[in-house]
């Protein structure tokens, strides 16, 4: 399989995101006949593996993600429910309760039931450090793009005036 070059490279990053081979062509540079040029990346093999690739990592993102907001702002109510139960649950009972937010439970020797919940400010500021870096990365491949167009139209403005 061939090595990508830049200009495909971004292809697959837009593509990732947008799900638009069109849209995505185009602001990877290919200004003639994007549509087309956006389906023929799309058929080659080493195009579809750098996309499938980086929809992993955007998946993998957005479950870290949807973990911190869990913790962040889910709900209590199950671990509260289970300080106040009289025998220990069952099972049954038990996956039946979310208790995602709960980092630690213990039972002291003296009786009773210590929960130990994830800490919500640290989720959030993870969660706001991923947002920032995320819109970060979406910037630079923009902004690249936007470098990489002017090149091609000097490129392009020079060749043709030879």
């Amino acid at each position: 399989m061939e090595p990508l070059n830049e200009r495909e490279l971004l292809f697959c990053a837009y593509y990732s995101r947008t799900h638009s081979a069109r849209e995505a062509a185009a602001r990877a540079g290919y200004r003639r006949k994007p549509e087309l040029n956006g389906i023929r990346l799309l058929e080659k093999d080493s195009v579809r593996m750098e996309i499938e690739r980086l929809e992993q990592k955007l998946q993998t993102a957005q479950e870290i993600r949807d973990g911190y907001r869990r913790l962040a702002f889910g709900p209590v109510t199950d671990a509260i429910r289970l300080l106040f139960l009289e025998e220990a649950p069952s099972p049954g009972q038990l996956e039946e309760m979310d208790l995602f937010p709960i980092a630690e439970i213990k039972r002291p020797r003296a009786g009773g039931i210590e929960i130990k919940f994830f800490d919500r400010l640290k989720a959030l500021e993870k969660l706001t450090q991923m947002e920032e870096q995320t819109a970060q990365d979406g910037a630079l491949p923009f902004y690249e793009a936007l470098e990489k167009s002017a090149q091609v139209l000097h490129t392009e403005a020079f060749s043709d005036a030879e």
